[in-house]
């Protein structure tokens, strides 16, 4: 009797269900915590590759005010890919551990990427990674314009989101809000109001980065 339930061990068919989940967190949350990282460096040269084809620069926010986005920025990459040099409390899970959370975040990531990569593709010549105003610079309403203001940040947000929700720390909760993008949206806003006079109107008919929320 005990040699038959040894043998039906073995082949894995009397397992308890919670087993057989940790086996399979386990294996996915290794694999995915690869995949999302690549995800990132393929957005990020794609990326830097169709920085190259924008039009000549007008006028672009100081030093100073480029350091108050880009220093969370920073932060944010910190936290997201040094955790051993950080402290044990940002270390420590804020999720359960398991298959579910990295697999949601790892559907997040591409969505998230292919949502900033679509609005780059409306936004053309006028791109530019800083509060910046281009030579013939135009109001873009097509694609994800015609119902977000700031659709690049937005799918940027969802896509660390995503990232956060694998990592399933601290870190990634922090990170995600360190890069909120409400300042260098409203930045931005406020420069455009000065350039076209129908911005209000369209600010109005459009959400910020979440709609029906912001």
């Amino acid at each position: 009797m005990a040699a038959r339930l040894q043998r039906r061990s073995a082949r894995g068919t009397r397992y308890p269900l919670g087993e057989a989940r940790t086996d399979l967190g386990t294996m996915l949350e290794p694999v995915l915590r690869v995949i999302i990282p690549l995800l990132w460096m393929v957005w990020l040269l794609c990326w830097a590759i169709s920085a190259r084809d924008v039009k000549r620069t007008r006028w672009r926010e100081s030093l100073g005010s480029q350091a108050v986005h880009r220093v969370p920025l920073v932060l944010c990459l910190i936290l997201l890919i040094v955790p051993l040099r950080l402290p044990a409390i940002l270390t420590e899970r804020v999720l359960p551990a398991g298959p579910l959370f990295p697999i949601v975040g790892a559907v997040m990531v591409p969505v998230g990427l292919g949502l900033a990569v679509w609005a780059r593709q409306h936004l053309g010549q006028n791109w530019s990674a800083t509060v910046t105003l281009r030579e013939g610079h135009a109001l873009i309403r097509t694609g994800p314009y015609r119902r977000l203001r700031h659709p690049i940040y937005a799918g940027i947000l969802v896509a660390m989101a995503g990232t956060a929700m694998a990592i399933g720390e601290w870190r990634g909760a922090v990170a995600v809000a360190l890069a909120a993008f409400i300042r260098k949206s409203r930045r931005e806003e406020e420069r455009m109001r000065t350039v076209f006079p129908e911005y209000e109107q369209y600010r109005r008919e459009t959400a910020a980065l979440i709609p029906f929320v912001f």
